[in-house]
């Protein structure tokens, strides 16, 4: 009797460093490692639904010199339809490819559904060296979006829900189990932190003002810098800072120094009101003579305060 066979081993996956990955992702690593044709870049249409929402100038012309002196070294993924070829991943490369006057581009052909296509954009975008931490919050919501098949704003409850089990202030369910363990193999899969790393660390990051977000999207200015800046909640001020920072290369201390420079001073308002305060207070507790004496001293040093305050503005 013969012996059994061993079960077969798709080779894909055991050659992928991330070997218990969602196949999507392990086939986006084949792909980029596979036999590459050559395609007319004439015959190559852009999805609608690219991930990658900003593309930065210099970086863009830096790629373009590099693939003028040696060509297109990563193929990018394409599939078919509707009677053309349309880019799964690698839009960047197929844009400096264009720019740099070449015909054609060293390219992976696959058959893919409009859900497998997005999973394997969002795949590869996510695992750009340039990816800024806006948008890897965003695209790490979109997969989980994708995946979990739940609106965004449903995913950003689900991740909270599950910051909170987890730190034992409510109660998991079955069905909250189950989907504490999907959301830790997609981002095991695809992340470069935990779930729970990307709940304290990015996710605030949807909260930051719209010209803070578009800064750090576009990459001027760096998250902790982006981060400082934020705080700030006159609008005005903040894009004048937001401006100098970026103009001036501002480090982190820069940036710290300026806005501690310019925090608001309590106004003297606020002192005379802390003031009458402090005289009801003594009124309504009887203090012994020593303590009274004590806190009639405070009020004329107040009171001093205040007089020097208004004088030095007339």
């Amino acid at each position: 009797m013969s012996k059994p066979k061993p079960p077969r081993v798709n080779p894909i996956l055991t050659q992928h460093p991330m070997r218990n990955a969602n196949p999507i992702t392990a086939v986006l690593e084949a792909t980029r490692k596979g036999q590459a044709e050559q395609v007319p870049l004439s015959s190559i249409r852009i999805r609608k639904d690219q991930p990658r929402r900003y593309f930065d100038l210099a970086k863009h012309q830096s790629l373009t010199a590099s693939i003028k002196k040696s060509g297109v070294l990563v193929p990018i993924v394409l599939r078919p339809s509707d009677g053309a070829l349309e880019i799964v991943a690698g839009e960047r490369r197929y844009r400096a490819a264009l720019e740099a006057k070449l015909t054609h581009i060293p390219a992976v052909v696959r058959e893919l559904d409009d859900q497998q296509a997005q999973e394997v954009a969002l795949a590869e975008n996510l695992q750009r060296e340039d990816l800024n931490p806006y948008e890897e919050t965003e695209g790490m919501l979109d997969l989980l979006s994708l995946r979990l098949k739940l609106g965004r704003g449903e995913v950003v409850s689900l991740l909270n829900h599950l910051d909170n089990a987890a730190k034992g202030r409510i109660t998991h369910n079955v069905m909250g189990n189950e989907k504490a363990d999907e959301v830790a193999q997609i981002f095991e899969e695809t992340a470069r932190m935990s779930w729970q790393s990307f709940i304290a660390n990015r996710l605030p990051l949807l909260k930051m003002p719209t010209d803070v977000t578009e800064v750090l999207r576009q990459g001027r200015l760096e998250y902790t810098k982006t981060r400082a800046i934020a705080r700030v909640k006159d609008e005005g001020r903040r894009r004048a800072l937001l401006e100098r920072a970026i103009a001036g290369d501002w480090s982190l201390s820069q940036i710290k120094l300026e806005l501690t420079r310019h925090s608001p001073k309590p106004k003297a308002k606020q002192l005379s009101d802390s003031l009458v305060r402090l005289s009801r207070l003594s009124k309504k507790y009887h203090p012994s003579l020593a303590v009274q004496k004590q806190v009639n001293s405070l009020i004329q040093q107040i009171e001093t305060l205040l007089i020097g305050e208004t004088g030095s503005r007339r």
